[in-house]
């Protein structure tokens, strides 16, 4: 698929399209079984519609149709269930008729786990999109997998709580996205990562069987089941609903921006705050190269050039003692109290993307999330940022640290090379730079992703990982989708014959 032209989607004629970019739709009789189950409506195969679903917010696939290629191949056909009962007949269906479906919620994933291999067909979840119970005596809320996150999040907050979860894509994903991929929100040092919040679920098998973890106050009945499900990307099952923690609403907020005059000094702040049970909402430490960005004009770091902001938030009295504690904490490592302007603008940023802006004037920039231990941190982070240097005289890295825990915290680092002329030079680099953050990261003890998922393009790394867990996957897989018609190639698992290897 190589080679082709990328053609104006709106308003273009069948017939202006590559028959390649045409090939493999859905047979007229597919379409018509589909229509009878989800409505005219519910069925999507238009080319102007299979491009757009061809792909999500991976790095790669924008590299590619950059320059007129395809990302993988475009699915045979999108359709969209309105309920339950609808998807579960969708389901039977691709198992009678032995076809692969992909479960899609918003396309913000940045690793390629919707990407049609082989021509699947898309199975869009956004119109289940309703909240189904508020339980204020719990605590907890019910809501269907396809609702909009920023949606989600705004019905709770009118109601005086919040869900605690606050991804940057948090506009343009859904509740059930956050779950399937094990995603991680901005607050997470305070309400943990989405696996800390599910409680209970429900899910349709490979096989159109119902499967329901009921919400309750812990259990001790085997391993999790529910587990299972959250960070499965779609290949085990399809999620239809959540129950989740909610917290009130905080009824006090306050930012603070520190200078400290290394990064190793920040690292015990952060790491002596989190161990001493402090739970600020927001720790983010900066590397110089990120420091420097979003500091420049303020005088104290000239001297201490790395930058911390921290937000308090909860009850007044319990947020002002976190914070003064912290503070401490905070100047007993050399961390000087400054200007809040770097606070002010990520509070009325933080739900930005900028990769866009770099990757759509022609840089091959990428992001890549891992964890580390306090231990490997500092040495993971200057191997990594050597290694990647040197693929490149021009090659941006830099490195932020977000979600802080007890034993280590989340590395999220940028790397970005210049336009190049040669796509398949730039594509190599780019390969090579992911290739040698992985590798380097589970050298130095840590795992290779922390919110992002695994999608397609971390099934290099995952076995190194996961050693014979993999082969546990594998044959859990096997079990409950033997004819492997569920979202298959992803999470490192196998791909179904004829699929496009990246």
């Amino acid at each position: 698929m190589s080679g082709v032209t990328v053609f104006p989607v709106d308003g273009a004629s069948h017939d202006a399209i590559p028959a390649e970019w045409r090939a493999h739709t859905l047979s007229d009789a597919h379409r018509a079984q589909l229509v009878k189950l989800v409505g005219e409506g519910g069925v999507l195969t238009a080319p102007a519609d299979r491009y757009t679903y061809c792909r999500d917010r991976l790095p790669f696939g924008t590299f590619r149709l950059r320059v007129g290629k395809l990302p993988a191949t475009l699915p045979a056909a999108i359709v969209c269930p309105a309920d339950e009962a609808a998807l579960q007949a969708v389901i039977a269906w691709a198992v009678e008729a032995q076809i692969a479906l992909i479960p899609f919620g918003a396309g913000s994933g940045v690793l390629g786990g919707t990407m049609p291999l082989n021509c699947e067909v898309m199975v869009d979840l956004k119109r289940m999109n309703r909240i189904v119970e508020i339980n204020e005596i719990d605590g907890t809320v019910t809501v269907q997998a396809g609702m909009n996150g920023g949606q989600f999040e705004a019905a709770l907050n009118a109601r005086g709580y919040t869900a605690g979860h606050l991804p940057q894509s948090i506009n343009m994903s859904t509740v059930g996205g956050w779950a399937a991929c094990r995603g991680a929100g901005q607050a997470s040092s305070r309400y943990g990562k989405i696996e800390d919040m599910v409680v209970g679920l429900k899910a349709l098998l490979p096989n159109a069987q119902p499967l329901e973890v009921r919400a309750v106050a812990r259990r001790a009945v085997g391993p999790s089941i529910k587990d299972l499900m959250v960070g499965s990307e779609g290949v085990f099952g399809f999620i239809t609903q959540l129950t989740l923690r909610m917290w009130r609403l905080p009824a006090h907020e306050a930012g603070a921006v520190l200078a400290f005059p290394t990064l190793q000094a920040g690292f015990d702040a952060l790491r002596e705050i989190i161990q001493s049970e402090l739970r600020p909402a927001v720790m983010r430490l900066y590397d110089e190269m990120e420091s420097h960005q979003r500091t420049k004009d303020i005088a104290a770091f000239a001297h201490k050039p790395i930058l911390c902001i921290l937000k308090f938030s909860g009850l007044r009295e319990l947020a002002e003692v976190e914070q003064r504690l912290s503070l401490a904490i905070c100047a007993a490592h050399g961390g000087e109290l400054t200007d809040d302007g770097p606070y002010r603008h990520w509070e009325t940023t933080r739900y930005q993307s900028y990769s866009i802006q770099w990757q759509t004037g022609g840089y091959y920039m990428d992001t890549i999330e891992v964890t580390g231990t306090w231990t490997g941190l500092p040495h993971m982070y200057a191997a990594m940022s050597e290694a990647v240097h040197a693929l490149h005289p021009d090659i941006h890295f830099g490195a932020h640290w977000s979600h802080i825990y007890a034993e280590g915290a989340c590395q999220y680092m940028t790397v970005r090379l210049p336009p190049m002329p040669d796509d398949d030079v730039a594509l190599a680099l780019h390969r090579k730079a992911w290739d040698v953050v992985e590798r380097l990261c589970l050298a130095h003890g840590g795992s290779i992703a922390h919110h992002h998922g695994a999608g397609l393009f971390r099934n290099a790394w995952l076995r190194e990982e996961l050693n014979t867990g993999m082969d546990v996957l594998q044959i859990i897989k096997d079990g409950i989708d033997p004819g492997n018609l569920l979202n298959p190639g992803k999470l490192g698992l196998r791909a179904a014959p004829g699929a496009i290897v990246l």
